[in-house]
């Protein structure tokens, strides 16, 4: 995971990566901070508390998931 600023682009996220947690898996280990599960299904995006990154949700949301 990169330095996530303004700038950055959103992360997009599918239903394969829910749960949704920041850090993600493979971040590199000067970014990694207390995992924080975020609920990107609500608004269609989340933005960590921790490093401010950005995900967007795109695809079909999973069946059961509302």
């Amino acid at each position: 995971m990169a330095d996530n600023t303004d700038k950055a682009q959103p992360i997009a996220v599918t239903a394969h990566d829910l749960p949704l947690h920041c850090p993600q898996p493979g971040a590199p280990l000067w970014a990694r901070h207390p995992r924080v599960f975020l609920d990107v299904q609500k608004e269609g995006k989340a933005v960590c508390p921790y490093c401010s990154a950005q995900y967007v949700f795109s695809g079909e949301r999973p069946s059961g998931h509302h």
